[in-house]
């Protein structure tokens, strides 16, 4: 009987000791489970206390991405917007079309006037063309169209003059007050006579040289 009492015995402290392991082993799975979840749930942003969410890293990044570059667009509202703080600069005279028209060239004019202020000696000048006389050794002038324009002499310009301003049929040399003189003398019959003229203009648009052509 004790021999029996005792199997028993034994056999219920190997039973309760494989169900003390059992047990274990369970428990610690579960443990596992739930270390190994416990990283997928962190992930989850938290809601604030009105309910909103805060923004993950990567919306962040995404609003960053999309919002305009502000220095570019200044840069360019800057460049459109015209510099402040007085008139504009004044063009210079040069850049001027009329400045200088005939600057560095030689030109066949006719002239209107003549005048001498500050020294300096100014003539109304206007682009034509001469022809060749059929018959005599002179030239025909064909007159030109448009305005007169106004431009000055150097001071040591050449002024040679033929008839009928000048003296002789052959070219000579006078001064630039003489030519003024005899251009302005000339009578009202005088006029409607075509003059014509060889010009030579420097860089500036001055003239340095100038001959009459003879006219019979």
């Amino acid at each position: 009987m004790r021999v029996s009492h005792r199997s028993a015995t034994v056999r219920s402290l190997t039973a309760l000791a494989f169900s003390l392991v059992a047990l274990t082993a369970c428990g610690g799975e579960s443990d596992g489970q739930s270390v190994s979840a416990a990283p997928v749930t962190s992930a989850t942003p938290a809601a604030s206390d009105g309910g909103t969410a805060s923004a993950t890293p990567s919306a962040s990044a995404s609003a960053s991405a999309s919002a305009p570059a502000t220095p570019s667009a200044s840069a360019s509202a800057s460049a459109s917007v015209p510099a402040s703080g007085g008139d504009e600069a004044p063009v210079p005279a040069s850049s001027s079309p009329d400045a200088a028209p005939w600057a560095g060239t030689k030109q066949f004019v006719q002239i209107d006037d003549a005048r001498i202020a500050g020294g300096r000696t100014y003539l109304s000048v206007r682009p034509a063309q001469k022809k060749a006389h059929p018959q005599f050794e002179a030239w025909v002038i064909v007159p030109g169209k448009g305005p007169y324009t106004e431009v000055p002499m150097t001071e040591d310009a050449t002024v040679l003059l033929s008839v009928p301003l000048g003296d002789a049929k052959h070219p000579a040399s006078y001064s630039q007050a003489d030519f003024v003189s005899r251009l302005k003398a000339r009578s009202s019959d005088e006029a409607p006579t075509l003059l014509g003229y060889d010009v030579s203009f420097d860089g500036e648009g001055r003239i340095t040289r100038l001959q009459s052509l003879y006219t019979p």
